[in-house]
């Protein structure tokens, strides 16, 4: 700290000698070393820090383990049970028993279960972000902001449960009554990734708890500790043995659990969020039993900003939508198109704020803003989108370089075109590319040349242009003027190769439901 405090009053006292950006640059990089080099350690309260699996209600050592790593530091933090086929298994059956009686438990008590549940997460926050932090690298504020988000899931679930309600039709018969049931589907396997170690869990969980399901989740390999304790909290909370289970395991084991929960017939739906890649495999595995599925899958959202646009705002959107989690979410903007008369004018000020709000180091430091990639392939992806830009005329404006571990530079690139890389694929990484439009339809037909359709954003004060824009943007959610949009009250999906269903809002729950025909005949008088 004392290095990088010299180095800070060096780089004041000589700038007329000593380029800025060069400066800056290397402090950066001094930070993320100095992260890496440094040993920090995961300081939680015992009952939350679980390396077992929980399969019916108990804690159950595998015949083997693996390392969850820190991607800061790349150090060891603990060893977990690394579950096989055969624990997927065990776990599925002990969720099919207890669907016997979950379902049939009032869903007022199931309420008041989930909102037990909730309660324990906001108690527990500090400890289970630090979770969140030392395995998936993200910073603090943000980790605990995290676990807020979850816990509002199980909050927002815990009220829905009580209003899954059926329906009385009109019959054209006189002597019979047609009725509508809606009835949990059953066993469901929710398989979940590792940017969002604790609210992909509850988003799913809360509303499959909600209908009267029961569940095995496998979370991410990267990130079992934050479901892991969950598990403890469910359990604290008193949801019954087997209705909440958690069999983490390895990358090598992944495609072998994948399959027994993705293929035994005692599974009546699957819930994943992750790649359109590896969702396109579990559909095809599904499909031999006909599972209900629901996929939020790979994102490419556009970001454009319109000639009419508060630029102030929209540089304050794209800071939000783009940095958040160095740029690790599904939904954070990824292709960057501004308009010609204020495209230079949104690019200066847009690097004037990542160079003085963006700082990297272990998310545990208070003033980080950029932690860690989840691992080193996450930041050779980042690095070659950068490197083929550049290779085809793009230019750097800041950051462009890979640093020591899995670190990668805020970067802004300029004179990007539709050809390059990072406007072919999601990056999953801190990088900015910006593309120079002329008109509307331009910007759209940009927007809407990709398979994928998650997420859209666009900067507009033109409420007619608003209006056109928001109809043709080929994606399932839309944040005008805004760059975060997500909140439990909201439906969360895609469409194209984005996804198959809904999460969270009044629709969620609607994804673990069945909905039964009776028709009760023999009424005439």
């Amino acid at each position: 700290k004392i290095g990088i405090f010299l180095l800070e009053v060096f780089i004041q006292r000589t700038r007329g000698a000593l380029c800025v950006r060069s400066s800056r640059r290397l402090l950066r990089q001094l930070l993320s070393t100095a992260a890496m080099n440094r040993r920090y350690t995961l300081d939680v309260a015992a009952p939350l820090l679980r390396t077992q699996s929980y399969v019916d209600g108990r804690w159950v050592s595998a015949a083997s383990e693996f390392p969850v790593v820190d991607p800061c530091t790349g150090q060891e933090i603990v060893r977990v049970s690394n579950c096989g086929p055969g624990d997927a298994r065990t776990a599925v059956v002990a969720a099919y028993e207890a669907f016997q009686s979950w379902k049939q438990t009032t869903a007022k008590v199931r309420s008041q279960l989930l909102r037990r549940w909730f309660d324990l997460l906001v108690l527990h926050q500090e400890d289970l972000a630090k979770l969140i932090t030392f395995e998936c690298g993200k910073p603090m504020r943000e980790a605990v902001g995290e676990i807020l988000y979850s816990a509002s899931f199980l909050e927002w679930f815990s009220e829905e449960a009580r209003r899954v309600d059926g329906d009385i039709i009109a019959s054209p018969f006189k002597d019979r009554k047609i009725l509508f049931l809606k009835q949990p589907v059953g066993v469901a396997t929710i398989i979940t990734p590792w940017n969002f170690p604790s609210a992909m869990i509850t988003r799913k969980v809360g509303a499959a708890l909600a209908a009267g399901c029961t569940v095995v989740v496998k979370p991410a390999e990267d990130t079992p500790l934050s479901a892991l304790a969950l598990a403890e909290l469910a359990e604290q909370a008193g949801i019954p043995p087997g209705v909440f289970n958690v069999v983490p395991c390895s990358r090598e084991n992944t495609p072998t659990v994948g399959e027994v929960l993705c293929t035994d017939p005692l599974v009546a739906k699957i819930s994943f969020t992750g790649s359109t890649a590896t969702g396109k495999l579990l559909l095809k595995m599904a499909a031999d039993t006909v599972k209900k599925a629901s996929m939020e899958l790979g994102g490419h959202a556009p970001f454009i900003v319109f000639d009419s646009a508060d630029v102030d705002k929209a540089v304050g959107g794209a800071m939000a939508s783009k940095f958040r989690n160095s740029g690790q979410t599904c939904v954070c903007s990824n292709r960057f198109l501004v308009q010609s008369s204020i495209h230079d004018r949104f690019v200066e000020k847009l690097h004037k704020a990542m160079e003085a709000e963006l700082r990297m180091g272990h998310g545990s430091e208070p003033d980080t803003t950029q932690g860690p990639l989840i691992n080193s392939r996450a930041a050779e992806k980042v690095a070659l989108q950068i490197s083929d830009a550049v290779s085809q005329g793009a230019k750097v404006l800041t950051g462009g370089r890979r640093l020591e571990g899995s670190f990668v530079e805020p970067t802004l690139l300029t004179d990007v075109t539709t050809n390059m890389l990072c406007m072919k694929e999601e990056t999953f990484g801190p990088l900015v590319p910006v593309v120079r439009f002329n008109t509307e339809d331009e910007a759209v037909a940009i927007a809407n040349a990709s398979n994928m359709g998650l997420a859209g954003y666009f900067f507009s004060q033109d409420v007619r242009q608003i209006w056109r824009v928001a109809e043709a943007l080929e994606v399932g959610m839309v944040g005008i003027n805004e760059g975060l949009l997500s909140t439990p009250e909201a439906l969360f999906g895609g469409i194209k190769q984005s996804g198959l269903g809904a999460e969270g809002s009044k629709y969620g729950i609607n994804e673990y439901l069945e909905v039964k025909y009776v028709c009760f005949g023999g009424l005439a008088p």
